[in-house]
């Protein structure tokens, strides 16, 4: 993060210039708001808010949820169900955080 100083005319630092948008990272720090997610850059953000399953957890998913709604998938099954589905839902939850935390420090919507 680049940093400009105000400076007296002996040398003596009064104060510090940034940017609006370090500005506004810094404020992530100060502002207790537990559904961001402060000390990420935009494009770590940007990356977490567009994530999704890899696509072998969605094909095994795609699995489990035809065994399951033709009534044959057995208890192992059901558990690796239950563990993809709430995979899915942590996913899910950063992915609206990402997106919420670069909506507040950056003023850039996303379609998640």
């Amino acid at each position: 993060m680049p940093v400009e100083y105000l400076v007296k005319e002996d040398g003596q630092r009064t104060g510090v210039v940034l940017r609006w948008e370090d500005y506004r990272a810094l404020l992530a720090f100060v502002v207790e708001d537990p559904d961001m997610l402060p000390g990420l850059d935009r494009q770590t953000l940007s990356a977490l808010a567009d994530g999704m399953l890899a696509p072998r957890f969605q094909e095994r998913l795609d699995e489990l949820l035809t065994l399951n709604e033709s009534g044959t998938l057995d208890a192992v099954e059901q558990e690796e169900l239950d563990r993809l589905l709430d995979r899915i839902d942590q996913i899910n939850l950063v992915k609206a955080r990402a997106a919420y935390t670069l909506q507040k420090l950056f003023d850039i919507a996303t379609s998640a």
